[in-house]
């Protein structure tokens, strides 16, 4: 029994799917409610902005807990979690930067390790 790779099944769909149910979902649904007004902390305008989030969210953030092109799927998550953490809620209290953190914590570990054997990358 390979239990680093149960390990890592759990935890890609554990946390892929709490980002993409409990974030990247809505944000996709309410694309055209939200896409105006998103906010914009890299000046790029909502409408990119929130769809770059959207990307990570529900593509690369799918990808991730399937195991599918994981390492290249992590970069956006990765690169979002470092936005929201650092630069949109900068002067935050922690408690604001946590979940942020922990994301791009989860991404980065996935970086590094790989999906493990449970994956479409494996399968491939």
């Amino acid at each position: 029994m390979d239990t680093r790779s149960i390990g890592l099944l759990i935890l890609r769909v554990s946390l892929g799917g709490f980002l993409l149910v409990g974030h990247g979902w809505s944000k996709l649904l309410g694309f055209t409610d939200k896409m105006d007004h998103f906010p914009d902390p890299l000046g790029v305008g909502p409408r990119v902005s929130l769809g770059l989030v959207v990307l990570a969210e529900v593509l690369c953030t799918a990808a991730v807990v399937v195991g599918f092109k994981t390492r290249k799927a992590v970069l956006p998550i990765i690169g979002f979690a470092a936005v929201a953490a650092f630069i949109f809620h900068g002067d935050d209290p922690f408690q604001k930067r946590e979940l942020a953190l922990v994301y791009g914590a989860w991404a980065t570990t996935l970086l590094f390790t790989g999906p493990g054997r449970y994956s479409v990358d494996e399968q491939l």
